[in-house]
Order: C-alpha cells, then structure tokens, then sequence
C-alpha cells in the first residue's frame, strides 16, 4: 500500500489519482476532503508514527507542507514544525520500518542565479520556505529516501489556484493580467507529476530527480497557454517581476535541468503543447 500526504494539494491529488489506477492508494489531508481517492483526515504534526504504525504502508510519498511562501517567510516558527519536524518524524519511523521513502520537494532550494540547475548543483534558498524544503531534502536523503523536486506546478484538481488556472479563469472572463517577463520557472503538470512518480516507483528509482516542465518565463508561459486556449494573447500585459510585492524574496531563474527526468521516466516533459492540451482537456472535462 502506498500512503501519501498533502493529499489534497494539486501534486498530492495527481499523485494519488494515478498512483490509485495500479496501486492500493490511502491519501491523508489535514483540512480539506478530496473525492475519487481513499483518504482519511489525519494531523501529521501530532504522533505522525502512529499512523504509519496503524496502515503500514509499503511506500510513503510525503507531499504536505506549507507551501504559501509568503506566509512561511512571516511565520517561521510554524512553517519550520509543519515543514521539518513533521517530515523528520515521518522519515525517522518510516526508516525504522523499512518503508520506502518518496519526498516531494520543489525548485526553490534555488538562489536563482543561473537557472536550468542540475540534480548534483548546490542548492541555496533565499527564502524560509525554500529553506525548509531543503531541510526536508536533506532528511530524507539521510533517511535512504527519493527526492523529486518539482516546480510551478498547475493543472486541474485540488489545492491552491496555481498559476496556470489564474491565467485561464482571468482571461475566459476577458480580464487583464500582468506576468513577469524575467521570472523564468519549469511549468510543471500536475498531471505529469503524477505519471512520473508511477514510472519512479515501478522502477524503483532511488536518489534526487527533477521532474520539471520547459525553462519559461512567467509572461511566455501565459503567452503559451492563451495559443492553446483560443484566448486574447493581448490581455497579457508584460512587466518586470521588480513590480510585484512579496514578503518573500523570489528566485529570478528557479528553472530546472529535466533531462535526467526525461531519461528515466520517458515521459516527454518538455513538450509544452502536449502538457497545455492535456491541461486544456482536462479543464474542460469538469
């Protein structure tokens, strides 16, 4: 059986949906219920060890967190027990029982400075939120675990309205948005996400992995996904990423090196217009 946590984000429902399509699939969320995977409402931060002694789990996918960064740059202390003590406490049973460990983790262990960063580059955060992914990264390493770090993920499902649903749901009402022209990111589907970490386990695949989408700049990004929805390209106003306000400082260049991704799950991450009519397809469905 394979457990996974932050079931109802937009990575931990894919993840969960497509792992439930061969495997036995238990989802965890703390606030907020999902429907079409079995899951139960459990707080991670209180006796984590009992719930992996009560559902002994083969495989352990750890995708809860606080994932607002903004919110962990002014609420450390919180962000910190949720973000490290949690995933410690986890990783420490879950080694002690020899179940395998699957850490989610993300692009922002990155300074930003140079971009398309390798598995093997040295991570630098510049903000607590990126700090306390790397942490956990460190922890499940220790702890024998798989790291796959992601990035910008959007898509269709559960959890935050990610960047790429804002853009859609903004320009289907024929309303203005601004994206910056020099924050670039590796676009990820949530439902690619899901895929990979399929193709991961099936191979048993051990170590650090990015499992990324395309090197893109927010503005070339939204640009993309208009094309593809048939939208106005010209309510897409470019601006510097200097004119936005953040509590926490952001990456200018977070992109991420997919090739060893590419090479180990076959998936064609890089092919922007194949993840975009996926995403189209499945925003219609609903």
């Amino acid at each position: 059986m394979i457990l996974v946590t932050g079931i109802s984000s937009s990575p931990g429902y894919k993840i969960g949906l497509k792992l439930s399509e061969k495997y036995d699939v238990l989802g965890v969320y703390n606030e907020h219920k999902v429907e079409g995977i079995n899951s139960i409402k459990y707080d991670l931060s209180k006796e984590p060890e009992k719930l992996l002694f009560n559902y002994k789990p083969d495989i352990l996918v750890h995708v809860a967190a606080i994932g607002n960064v903004d919110f962990c740059e002014e609420n450390k202390k919180q962000c910190y027990k949720i973000n490290v003590e949690t995933t410690r406490n986890l990783f420490n049973e879950a080694y002690k029982r020899n179940i395998k460990i699957v850490y989610v983790s993300t692009d922002y262990v990155f300074d930003g400075k140079k971009g398309l960063y390798k598995e093997e580059d040295i991570p630098s955060p510049i903000n607590y939120y990126g700090l306390t992914k790397l942490l956990g990264e460190e922890i499940a390493l220790a702890n024998g675990g798989t790291v796959i770090r992601i990035a910008a993920v959007y898509g269709m499902g559960f959890g935050r309205t990610n960047f790429g649903k804002f853009i859609i749901e903004k320009l289907s009402k024929n309303e203005k948005i601004e994206a910056a022209v020099d924050q670039y990111l590796s676009p990820t589907l949530n439902t690619q996400i899901g895929e990979a970490i399929v193709k991961l386990i099936e191979k048993d695949f051990n170590g650090l992995i990015h499992i990324t989408g395309p090197r893109l700049s927010r503005f070339e990004f939204a640009i993309k996904a208009a094309e593809k929805f048939g939208f106005d390209k010209s309510l897409i106003n470019p601006v510097s990423i200097e004119k936005f306000t953040f509590k926490a400082p952001r990456p200018r260049d977070s992109s991420l090196d997919n090739s060893l991704g590419i090479d180990v799950t076959g998936i064609e991450l890089n092919n922007i217009d194949k993840s975009l009519d996926t995403f189209r397809s499945e925003y219609y469905a609903i």
